[in-house]
C-alpha cells in the first residue's frame, strides 16, 4: 500500500507538534473523538495534513460549503501529491427539487443542470476508494445523501486483461448495463464506441480514454488514450472499468424490484380509495404504472431515486447507503468548521423529510420515496469511525463528545489576537470616523459589522457622504459583485466594507487593521459569543489589528469573546517574546482572491459556453431565454468553487446576449 506522505517546504511550527502528538497519541490510544481548536492562521489545515500522514489512515474531510471545500482540496492536493486527493460535492449546477405546494395546488417538477467535471470527480471518488487506501476525500454534506451499495457498485464493473477471452458483443452489452452510452461518431465521458476489431471507451471517472482491441474472441491489447489528440500514453496489462452513473443497478434487481413496487402501488390506491381521496389515487396509478413501464422496457426511469429502496432490497425505514459506506472500517472523519457543519448535516433529513411528505399525501410518490433521504444525524455518528472536530470556536457539542481540546493558538508567524476596546454607543459615528481616516493615512482598511441589511445601507450612505470611499455587502449582492468589492477594497479603492454576517469565515483580508462592531451587546445569532470570536479573528492578519465593541453594557458573550481573545492574546505575546519574535503583517498577493489557476479556468469556460451554446437555438425566443437561465446558474455555480474568472466570462456573455 502506498503511505500518505506529506510534502511540504516547511516543518510544523509554533505550537503545532504538540498538536500533531497530541492528537496522533490519542487516535493511535483508541479514543474515538478529538476537537482541534486552533485560532485563525494558525495553520490547522497543516496540522490536519500532518496528522493523517502519522495515523495513516482513509480519511473524509467535511466543510459545510462548495467554497471552503475547494480550498481545502487545492491544499491536500499540494500536500499529498503522490496520493488520491479526491473532491466530492453536489454535482449539480442548478437544482430544483420536485415538490409540491398544497395551499396552491402546485407542482414544481424536478429541474437539474448536472456538472459534468464535478460529477466526474465524484466517481473517481467512489473508484478510488474500490481501489485503494491513499485516499482523502475533501466533501460537503452531500456525502450523507444516497449512491448504490459499495457491493453493487464493486460487482457492477468490468474487469480487462490481455489474452483474456471475452466475447465483444458482451462487453457491449456490459456497458450499456453500465449507463455507457454508445456514440460511434464522438467519444466523451460514459460513451464507448466501435471501429472495427477496436473498442473505445471514455470512463465517466477519468480524464484519460481506454483502447481494448479484440482478436476474435480475445483480448488483444489494452492501451490508454488523449482521446483529444489521439495520442497512446500507456500499455496496459489490464483495464477495470466502473459504472458511468453512482445509481447503477443490475437487471436481475430491477426485475426483481417491480413486483414488490406494484404491491406498494396496490395497498397505497387502496388506502387513498378508502380514505376517498380519489384524485389522488389515480394521478398516482398513472405516474407509478408508467415509471413501471419504464423500469422494465428500459432499466431505467426519471426519478428513479424515488424508488431505491425497493430497486436496493432495503426494508421501509432503512437508512441509504452512502459515501460514508464505501470507507473501510478504520477511516478518519474531519469535520472542518465543525459549529457549522455538525449543525448542517443535523439539519438535512428534516428540512428533507417535510418536502418529500408533500409528494406522498397527494399522489406524487408512494411511501417508499421517503427512503430516499440523507441520514440523520445518529446515523451519521454510528457510521464514522474516529473524529477530529476543527474549530477556532466549537460548541459545547464536541467538546462533550470529545474531552478537552488539543488547542492551537500559535500563529508561525506572531501575529496576535487584535486588541479589543468597548466604547459607548452615544457619539459612535463620529469615532468610527476618526478611527477609519487613521487606517487609511496608514495605508489599511476598515471593516463595519452591523446587525441589518438597512443599516449597512444606510451607513454607507453616510459615510460617503463624509467623503469616505465605502461599500456595503449583504446576502443581495451577487456573488461575482461581492468577490469583485472585495478586490477592490484590499487593493485601496474603497476604505471601508460594510456587512452583517458575511464577512465571519472564509474571508482573508491582511490590509484590514480595525473592525467596528455595532450594537454588539445585543443578543442573538449574530452577537453570539462564536460569531464575535470569528469576527474578531478577521483582524487578527494585520500586526496593527484591533475591534471596537459599541455597545451600553458587557453582554455575556461579549465577556466570554474578550476573555477568550485575551487569553489567546497573551499566549502568542509570551511565545514571541520566548522566541524574539516580531509580527508582521501577512503580504498576500490581491490576485489571489480571484485569480486561481486563471489559464485553465478560462480554456474551460470557452470550452463549455460553446458547447452550451451550440444546444439551443437563439432565434427562438424560449430557447433563448432558456439559454440565458442556464448561463446565470453556470455563473453563480463557476462564483461558488471559486472559478471567477470563468465567472467573469459567462457574466460577460449573458451581458452581450442580454444587450444585442
Amino acid at each position: 500500500m502506498r503511505e500518505f506522505k506529506v510534502v511540504s517546504p516547511f516543518e510544523p511550527a509554533g505550537d503545532q507538534p504538540e498538536a500533531i502528538a497530541a492528537l496522533t497519541k490519542a487516535f493511535v490510544g483508541g479514543k474515538r473523538c478529538q476537537t482541534l481548536r486552533g485560532v485563525t492562521g494558525s495553520g490547522k489545515t497543516f496540522t490536519m495534513a500532518k496528522l493523517i500522514e502519522a495515523v495513516q489512515m482513509p480519511t473524509l474531510v467535511i466543510s459545510h460549503n462548495k467554497t471552503l471545500s475547494a480550498q481545502l482540496f487545492r491544499e491536500f492536493k499540494d500536500f499529498f501529491p503522490d496520493n488520491a486527493v479526491e473532491y466530492f460535492v453536489s454535482y449539480y449546477d442548478y437544482y430544483q427539487p420536485e415538490a409540491y405546494v398544497p395551499t396552491r395546488d402546485l407542482y414544481i417538477e424536478k429541474d437539474a443542470s448536472i456538472n459534468q467535471e464535478i460529477e466526474r470527480m465524484r466517481l473517481s471518488a467512489t473508484r478510488s476508494l474500490m481501489e485503494r487506501r491513499d485516499v482523502i476525500i475533501i466533501a460537503t454534506v452531500s456525502c450523507i445523501y444516497g449512491l448504490a451499495t459499495p457491493e453493487i457498485y464493486r460487482e457492477m464493473n468490468v474487469t480487462l486483461a490481455v489474452g483474456q477471452e471475452f466475447d465483444p458483443e458482451k462487453l457491449k452489452r456490459e456497458l450499456i448495463s453500465l449507463q455507457y452510452e454508445r456514440n460511434d461518431m464522438v467519444l466523451e465521458r460514459g460513451r464507448f464506441r466501435v471501429r472495427g476489431e477496436a473498442l473505445d471507451v471514455f470512463p465517466a471517472y477519468a480524464k484519460e480514454a481506454y483502447r481494448i482491441e479484440f482478436d476474435f474472441d480475445a483480448v488483444q491489447r489494452i492501451r490508454r488514450f488523449d482521446p483529444l489528440t489521439g495520442d497512446f500514453l500507456e500499455e496496459l496489462d489490464a483495464a477495470v472499468i466502473y459504472p458511468a452513473k453512482q445509481f447503477v443497478m443490475p437487471e436481475r434487481m430491477v426485475q426483481s424490484a417491480l413486483a414488490g413496487i406494484r404491491a406498494e402501488l396496490t395497498e397505497r390506491l387502496e388506502a387513498m380509495n378508502a380514505a376517498n381521496r380519489l384524485v389522488e389515487a389515480q394521478r398516482l396509478q398513472t405516474r407509478v404504472e408508467y415509471d413501471l413501464e419504464l423500469l422494465e422496457e428500459m432499466g431505467y426511469c426519471p426519478g428513479i431515486e424515488n424508488y431505491s429502496g425497493p430497486l436496493s432490497g432495503r426494508k421501509r425505514g432503512e437508512r441509504p447507503s452512502v459515501l460514508l459506506d464505501y470507507f473501510p472500517p478504520d477511516f478518519l472523519t474531519i469535520i472542518d468548521e465543525s459549529h457549522v457543519t455538525l449543525s448542517q448535516i443535523g439539519a438535512m433529513y428534516a428540512g428533507d423529510r417535510v418536502r418529500k411528505q408533500n409528494l406522498v399525501d397527494y399522489g406524487f410518490r408512494l411511501p417508499s420515496a421517503m427512503d430516499n433521504r440523507p441520514l440523520m444525524i445518529d446515523e451519521f455518528d454510528k457510521l464514522v469511525g474516529k473524529v477530529l472536530y476543527v474549530s477556532a470556536t466549537p460548541r459545547e457539542l464536541e467538546l462533550e463528545r470529545s474531552g478537552p481540546p488539543v488547542e492551537q493558538l500559535i500563529r508561525p508567524t506572531g501575529l496576535v489576537d487584535p486588541e479589543i476596546i468597548m466604547r459607548p454607543s452615544e457619539g459612535q459615528m463620529e469615532d468610527i470616523y476618526s478611527e477609519i481616516k487613521l487606517r487609511n493615512s496608514r495605508g489599511e482598511r476598515s471593516l463595519i459589522l452591523t446587525l441589518t441589511k438597512r443599516m449597512a445601507e444606510e451607513l454607507t450612505e453616510y459615510l460617503t457622504g463624509l467623503g469616505l470611499k465605502v461599500r456595503y455587502i449583504h446576502s443581495e449582492v451577487e456573488t461575482i459583485e461581492r468577490v469583485e468589492i472585495l478586490k477592490q477594497l484590499r487593493m485601496g479603492e474603497y476604505d471601508v466594507l460594510v456587512g452583517i454576517n458575511l464577512l465571519r469565515e472564509g474571508i482573508d483580508l491582511p490590509e484590514v487593521s480595525f473592525i467596528g462592531i455595532l450594537d454588539a451587546d445585543k443578543v442573538g445569532f449574530l452577537r453570539s459569543a462564536t460569531s464575535l470570536i470569528q469576527i474578531i479573528g478577521r483582524a487578527a492578519r494585520n500586526a496593527a489589528g484591533s475591534v471596537v465593541m459599541y455597545a451600553d453594557r458587557e453582554s455575556d458573550a461579549m465577556r466570554q469573546a474578550i476573555g477568550e481573545t485575551a487569553r489567546r492574546r497573551a499566549a502568542q505575546l509570551a511565545y514571541n517574546a520566548a522566541h524574539g519574535i516580531t509580527p508582521i503583517t501577512i503580504k498576500k498577493a490581491v490576485q489571489d482572491i480571484l485569480q486561481r489557476h486563471k489559464e485553465e479556468e478560462v480554456q474551460v469556460a470557452t470550452l463549455d459556453l460553446e458547447t452550451i451554446k451550440s444546444s439551443y437555438n437563439l432565434l427562438v425566443p424560449e430557447q433563448r431565454k432558456g439559454l440565458l437561465k442556464r448561463l446565470e446558474a453556470e455563473m453563480l455555480e463557476k462564483a461558488k468553487n471559486l472559478e471567477f474568472e470563468a465567472a467573469a466570462l459567462l457574466r460577460d456573455e449573458i451581458d452581450r446576449l442580454k444587450n444585442k
